[in-house]
């Protein structure tokens, strides 16, 4: 790992770190499906004991992928597990600190005395790998700093970063440099920021150790795909990154395809550092523009579908997009997935549509219809020529553009929303120097940011790639709208799904629930993957309703600080109920936890009864 070496995929066994049978019968299905390594939960030294029999077992059936430890709280198990498994992984934040929430203040010298007495707790553990030759992950979770962290940094990238360092630090005394880092969380933006800052810190300090790549409690289906993509992606862009996990709520066979794609797009790619835009910028900042009556300003991103390769436009089109026509009632029914303006070129509609919706028609289709809902779309050359008076117009060039754009004129054109097309993943830099160009201008010109994906790409790729060229732009406050478009007919909806999808996981337009789900492991006291799934089919309408919905006490409520609730599995068949980080009711019989979560929501006023099917 590290260096010259490729990308490396890994994943997480679901099973009961006890029942060898299963957990080698996972691990092989893992590798089989391109897991390079395995990790396996040990959360006592009774099951790090048995990682020896499982890893006999794999020998014996010819697999001789690492085995990684996954520990928490427990040093004891780390060190056994040392002397077994090719890694182990351990979380600052509970190897030597417990979590209570707790407020002090703590002088220079109470702070170095504590950092004392972690060395003499982690100390025994550095050693036994290095002797060993064991590797170590030192892998920082957002939602589980150490009071003592938390106190002085504050819930914070800093704070995850220097959480880690310190562990680092120690390791580095016994001259110990089998390190791997990781700084995960379940905000794709925490994510990215903490990663950025970790290099910078790594320079500063003439640190140079791989990094292992996740997001953290992504959740399942298309929303932990495209968080995932959007943490992962956009670091493994700006060249960061060894060995990345997808952590998704289903089976980890899933994950790593997802992995591999991310992987494979950016194995040959390094960014070039020496742009004016530092990989290490951990700040978010909104780029302020004006409005352009419902694009920019205090607006939210606008989404814009393509439907321009369409022979003929139908009523049954818009479905695909959000809307649904009451035939009895001659109206539209509108969703929270509406997209807000269609592209349309050259074709005609030939009906009432949404009065919510604008359409936008090529510059001469607009110049001979003057619908007051048609808004023009001109290439650079027309811009150039013809003075076009509307309300609103989009200026449409490819990035390789951008030395021929007239900054001056567009800044003067009120009316004027650039629409930027990038065709390729190293585009993303040249996306950040139009914004560059424009501050320079001191033009606030509305952007859309684009994406033409090949026709013949695959959907889950479109998901992946755009969640990485798009979000990577949205999370740094670019970009006042989305077009996502491959001029398929057959990807319309997916696209509109993935284009709602990213700005939700780019915190710039929530448009639905969000679960904050982790993965299975072996400490798991439920079925993880099918209680998300009850719980999502029964609250999935409260928009902007944040749920974390975690497996056991080691994922929650550190894990889930996003969430305004958490659903905990504390015992077998028990789960405790929290309000936000605090736990309001306890070990609570599983058959009736869902029921009391959504009672919990009605209490504070959060909760909304969901709409009948076909209900305006």
């Amino acid at each position: 790992m590290g260096g010259n070496n490729p990308i490396r995929i890994q994943s997480m066994t679901t099973t009961d770190t006890m029942d060898t049978d299963a957990t080698v019968a996972q691990s092989i299905s893992m590798i089989d499906a391109g897991s390079d390594y395995v990790r396996i939960t040990a959360p006592n030294a009774r099951q790090a004991q048995n990682l020896q029999n499982i890893k006999d077992r794999l020998n014996k059936e010819g697999y001789s992928a690492p085995l990684i430890a996954d520990i928490h709280f427990t040093p004891n198990a780390a060190e056994i597990a040392a002397q077994i498994v090719e890694k182990v992984r351990i979380n600052p934040g509970n190897y030597a600190d417990k979590k209570k929430f707790k407020i002090r203040e703590y002088s220079d010298e109470e702070y170095q005395l504590e950092i004392d007495r972690i060395h003499n707790k982690f100390s025994p553990l550095v050693k036994l790998c290095k002797k060993y030759g064991t590797a170590m992950r030192i892998g920082t979770n957002h939602g589980s700093l150490s009071d003592r962290i938390m106190n002085r940094y504050g819930d914070t990238p800093l704070g995850m970063v220097e959480s880690a360092l310190e562990f680092a630090r120690i390791c580095e005394i016994y001259k110990f440099h089998d390190i791997v880092f990781s700084m995960k969380a379940s905000n794709p933006i925490v994510v990215v920021q903490a990663y950025r800052l970790l290099a910078k810190k790594m320079i500063e300090e003439g640190m140079n150790y791989p990094l292992h790549l996740g997001v953290t409690e992504a959740g399942d289906g298309e929303d932990g795909r495209i968080k995932s993509a959007l943490g992962i992606g956009t670091l493994l862009y700006e060249g960061l990154g060894d060995t990345i996990r997808v952590s998704l709520t289903e089976a980890p066979e899933n994950e790593i395809p997802i992995a591999q794609k991310l992987a494979s797009r950016y194995s040959d790619y390094k960014l070039d550092t020496s742009s004016e835009f530092n990989i290490h910028d951990s700040c978010f900042k909104l780029r302020k523009s004006d409005a352009v009556l419902n694009v920019g300003g205090s607006n939210v991103p606008r989404v814009i579908a393509n439907l321009s390769f369409k022979n003929n436009i139908s009523k049954d089109d818009f479905l695909d997009l959000g809307y649904s026509y009451l035939k009895n009632e001659d109206k539209w029914g509108i969703s929270d997935f509406a997209c807000d303006y269609i592209y349309i070129g050259d074709n005609k509609i030939n009906f009432n549509i949404p009065g919510t919706l604008g359409v936008i028609q090529n510059f001469e289709v607009w110049n001979k219809n003057k619908n007051e809902r048609h808004y023009p779309l001109l290439s650079l050359d027309e811009f150039k020529k013809h003075k076009i008076s509307s309300k609103l117009k989009f200026l449409k060039f490819k990035i390789n553009n951008i030395d021929n754009l007239p900054f001056d004129r567009i800044a003067s054109d009120s009316s004027l929303v650039i629409l930027s097309q990038s065709n390729n993943r190293f585009d993303i830099i040249n996306q950040k120097k139009i914004f560059k160009k424009l501050l320079n201008y001191n033009c606030k010109v509305p952007v859309i940011l684009s994406s033409f994906y090949d026709k013949e790409l695959e959907n889950q790729k479109i998901q992946l790639y755009s969640s990485v060229d798009i979000g990577s732009l949205l999370i740094e406050g670019f970009g006042d709208g989305i077009f996502i478009t491959n001029n398929n007919p057959k990807n319309i909806k997916y696209i509109n799904s993935a284009s709602f999808g990213i700005l939700q996981a780019s915190r710039r337009r929530i448009s639905k629930a969000e679960y904050i789900s982790c993965p299975s492991c072996g400490r798991t006291l439920f079925d993880l993957e099918e209680t998300t799934a009850m719980i999502r089919s029964q609250t999935d309408h409260l928009k902007g309703v944040k749920i974390g919905i975690m497996g056991c006490i080691v994922n929650g409520p550190g894990e889930m600080a996003d969430a305004d609730y958490g659903y905990v599995g504390t015992g077998v068949g028990k789960v405790s109920l929290y309000r936000g980080q605090k736990m309001v009711k306890s070990s609570i019989d599983s058959k009736f936890a869902t029921e009391a979560l959504i009672n919990l929501i009605k209490e504070d006023g959060n909760w909304l009864e969901p709409k009948k099917k076909g209900a305006i």
